[in-house]
């Protein structure tokens, strides 16, 4: 474990490992919870599907009222355009992967409909839930191949509350979206400034595939290129990036 800026550095073996620590990671915050409970900020992806299947046998395990049973959910993003219900939507990803398993209602996870009438005014809705209830006590995030966090792409600005996101096209290529036409699609996330006010923030990161961007985020140049660079201004001094061997290595 190493440290520099607002970052800890934590390298574990494989994805097994990173899914364990950052499961005990969420343990630790949700285990002495109080009412109203820690509001946890919740990806989807590949990367954080372990933790959430060890969140969900600790889940099945508590009493009632206690560890995930008394947190509050806040959903990162969501993929714009699709309809309500579609499996590849990041609420249902959520519900199927950790709320329902876990069985939790649904309705403790609160986060974008995937197809409102006014896109805009969604993200507003959801802004104005975060400003009522927040902040954030731990933002769960994963890294994009380019550098993203959420939907937060690389440009030459970020904006910093929850917004309508243009799709870069690595993004569209993501694997939630195949089968669909991503085309059409836009995104709907929580802005950098939402993220950067969360107490503590956790960054997901496995695989060869995010090695650049991570070596990116390790030189430690803040630019709006590459978002996830701003975590290096966490003003709490909270983030760690939690990352496997593959990611991490320089070869």
């Amino acid at each position: 474990m190493s440290k520099a800026s607002s970052i800890t550095w934590e390298v574990v073996a494989d994805e097994d490992a990173l899914a364990e620590r950052a499961a005990a990671r969420i343990r630790e915050l949700v285990a002495p919870a109080a009412p109203p409970g820690p509001l946890l900020c919740l990806p989807t992806g590949e990367t954080p599907k372990q933790t959430y299947a060890r969140l969900v046998d600790e889940a099945r395990a508590a009493p009632p009222g206690t560890g995930l049973h008394a947190a509050r959910l806040v959903q990162l993003d969501e993929w714009g355009g699709l309809p309500p219900g579609d499996e590849a939507t990041c609420r249902e990803f959520l519900l199927r992967h950790l709320v329902r398993p876990a069985g939790l209602p649904a309705e403790r996870l609160v986060g974008f409909h995937s197809q409102p009438a006014d896109p805009a005014a969604e993200c507003a809705r959801i802004a104005g839930w975060l400003e009522q209830s927040g902040p954030i006590d731990l933002c769960l995030l994963g890294l994009g191949v380019n550098g993203h966090l959420g939907l937060n792409e690389p440009g030459p600005a970020l904006q910093p509350r929850a917004h309508v996101a243009a799709l870069a096209d690595s993004t569209r290529g993501h694997t939630m979206l195949r089968g669909r036409d991503p085309s059409a699609l836009y995104g709907l996330t929580l802005g950098l400034a939402e993220i950067l006010e969360s107490r503590q923030i956790l960054l997901l990161v496995s695989g060869a595939a995010k090695r650049p961007a991570l070596r990116a985020l390790r030189e430690g140049v803040i630019t709006t290129q590459l978002p996830a660079s701003l975590l290096h201004l966490h003003a709490r001094r909270g983030v760690t990036v939690l990352c496997d061997a593959a990611a991490w290595s320089t070869g």
